[in-house]
């Protein structure tokens, strides 16, 4: 009997790992889905009541009627987002052009040769 306590299945070992682990990932699903579906709900509501803020809507905000806005203001803010994008973007060719660049010498770059014990 002490045989059986010390030495247990590898299999039931994987079969309560996995029972587990499925247990752990959907009961986190679970707690997830309540929170999405009751919890943000009441926290809105409680933000609401503590803000006491009624939400407008498009339809109650009043526009307001600027005069000094004319045709000639349109123009040039248009004229000028117009050419502030079109200068964000460099035409450049698409050839690559690949240059093999001969190194020189330089003992720094043998001194791995150096680091072995050679006796």
């Amino acid at each position: 009997m002490i045989y059986t306590l010390i030495n247990t299945d590898p299999i039931s070992e994987g079969y309560f790992i996995l029972i587990t682990g499925l247990l752990i990932v959907f009961s986190a699903l679970v707690i997830l889905a309540l929170f999405f579906n009751y919890g943000l709900p009441l926290m809105l509501y409680i933000y609401k009541i503590i803000t006491k803020g009624k939400d407008k809507k498009i339809s109650e905000i009043k526009a307001i009627d600027n005069s000094d806005f004319t045709g000639e203001v349109a123009a040039v803010i248009g004229a000028s987002i117009h050419m502030y994008m079109g200068e964000q973007h460099d035409h450049e060719s698409g050839i690559l052009t690949i240059k093999q660049v001969k190194k020189t010498y330089s003992p720094w770059s043998s001194k791995i040769y150096g680091t072995q014990n050679r006796l």
